[in-house]
């Protein structure tokens, strides 16, 4: 079990990397227009990252 958990953070690492190594005014540009979000409105984004997170997992899993 902890294998998976860890090879699983090593992917989630190496995907959120990728865009600030291959466009980092993108990413700058981005993270901007996030702090200028209510905070609902990140809450709800982070409902839905997670909702759809665990429909992959149960589907793949």
């Amino acid at each position: 079990m902890w294998n998976e958990l860890l090879s699983s953070f090593g992917l989630m690492l190496v995907l959120e990397g990728i865009l600030p190594f291959l466009n980092p005014s993108t990413l700058r540009r981005s993270l901007l227009r996030m702090a200028q979000l209510e905070d609902r409105m990140l809450r709800f984004t982070g409902l839905g990252s997670m909702l759809l997170g665990l429909v992959v997992l149960y589907f793949f899993r």
